[in-house]
Formats: structure tokens, sequence, C-alpha cells
């Protein structure tokens, strides 16, 4: 019997405006759950909605998915999978970035640790006299 096909690999789209983005700092519950009724009530996910999730470059991205095992809890909480956190090294206590992708479908989560790096990059910048003010 041949192996089920995997699921096509999901990242993040390129965008060029940012009217579709939303953006929101959670901090995981020990379990893994993070609440974020407002983006997941943009999104158009509610409790019960069915979620598929994907490691990409070290960043989370969650879609809609009609047969996957995770799904929207029951007061607005977005389930992050222990294996799926440590491999995005989310440690616990620490917060995380969730940038929806509306018009995509998309939910991506960000470790703080990626956030910072991708500041500490941009600051360098304006402390080598790069910013145009």
């Amino acid at each position: 019997m041949p192996m089920p096909a995997l699921p096509a690999r999901v990242c993040p789209p390129a965008i060029t405006d940012a009217s579709g983005l939303l953006l929101w700092m959670a901090l995981p519950a020990r379990c893994g759950r993070v609440i974020a009724q407002h983006l997941l009530h943009a999104m158009g996910w509610s409790p019960g909605h069915r979620l598929g999730i994907q490691l990409c470059h070290g960043m989370l991205v969650i879609a809609s998915a009609q047969d996957d095992r995770y799904q929207v809890g029951s007061r607005g909480e977005l389930p992050l999978p222990a294996s799926a956190r440590q491999m995005c090294q989310i440690e616990p206590g620490q917060p995380v970035l969730l940038a929806t992708f509306i018009t995509h479908d998309l939910l991506v989560v960000h470790p703080v640790s990626t956030v910072a790096r991708l500041l500490t990059s941009l600051y360098r910048q304006f402390a080598g006299g790069d910013n145009d003010r």
C-alpha cells in the first residue's frame, strides 16, 4: 500500500501591501495555547474550526484544513503543539508575534527570538547611518 501524500509546504506569502495584515503579540499558556480571539474573528475562524499547522523557516504557519486534528478552542484559543514549539524554539513564558494574512487564510506564529533578530538588524542599519529619516 503506498504512503499517503504529504501536504504541500505552506509558507507566508510575499506581501507588498500591509492592508490585509494584522499583528498581535501573545503569551502562550503552559499548554501551548494562545488567546487571539480578535485575530481569529477577523479570519472567520470560530471555535471548532479545523487547522493545519506546519513549520516553515523557523515559524509556524497555520491555515484552514478540513481534516486536520487541530482546531480553534471553545474560547478562541489557538493551539501550538509542543513538538512544533520546540522546533521553532518557542520558549515557555516568552511572547510570540502572530501575523494574519486575511486574504490568504493564513496565520503565522513568529518566536520572539526571530522578532528580536529582525529588529537588531534594522537598528544596526540605523546606527550605520543608513537611515532615511
